[in-house]
């Protein structure tokens, strides 16, 4: 299974970016498409501490809304 395109991923950055006039901002747009689209909870193995969500190992399939995360490591890197 692919995720999304370079234009779709594009597309859902200005989507959670919209209106947004600093960094901050475009994180708190990126937490709140997150939280609304991403099902959670899912089950994936992480051995040791925390880790950022750029790091974060998908399960497969990715649960629903796991292109969100996706469009947040294209804007992120």
């Amino acid at each position: 299974m692919t995720g999304p395109s370079k234009a779709e991923l594009s597309a859902m950055v200005e989507e959670a970016t919209i209106d947004c006039h600093d960094e901050e901002e475009q994180l708190t747009g990126f937490a709140r498409m997150v939280q609304e689209y991403l099902e959670v909870p899912f089950t994936t193995t992480v051995l040791g501490m925390a880790i950022h969500v750029l790091d974060l190992p998908l399960p497969e399939p990715p649960p629903k809304g796991a292109e969100w995360i996706a469009a947040y490591r294209h804007w992120a890197r």
